[in-house]
């Protein structure tokens, strides 16, 4: 329930792709994707998340992709021409 209530206040479902130099190997770059409730288009939760891998996380960011979907919408109507009873 609290997920629809986030919905309601105009939360989207985030996905962030982050790109990030690995310690180690500094020319290979590892994936780690990122799914939370945010607001677009200023995305708070993933900035805060993002500030927190630059202080506490060794692997320097290479790039961010992010996408927003949000799941609560109009309804589609659609007419239909007929209707059948099958007995």
């Amino acid at each position: 329930m609290a997920d629809f209530i986030i919905q309601l206040k105009d939360y989207r479902l985030t996905t962030a792709e982050i790109l990030y130099h690995l310690p180690d190997y500094p020319a290979f770059l590892q994936s780690f994707i990122w799914q939370d409730y945010d607001r677009a288009p200023s995305f708070p939760n993933l900035h805060k998340f993002l500030n927190f891998w630059e202080r506490e996380i060794e692997g320097k960011l290479h790039s961010v992709k992010v996408d927003a979907q949000t799941l609560i919408t109009p309804g589609k109507t659609r007419f239909i021409e007929a209707e059948w009873t099958v007995s």
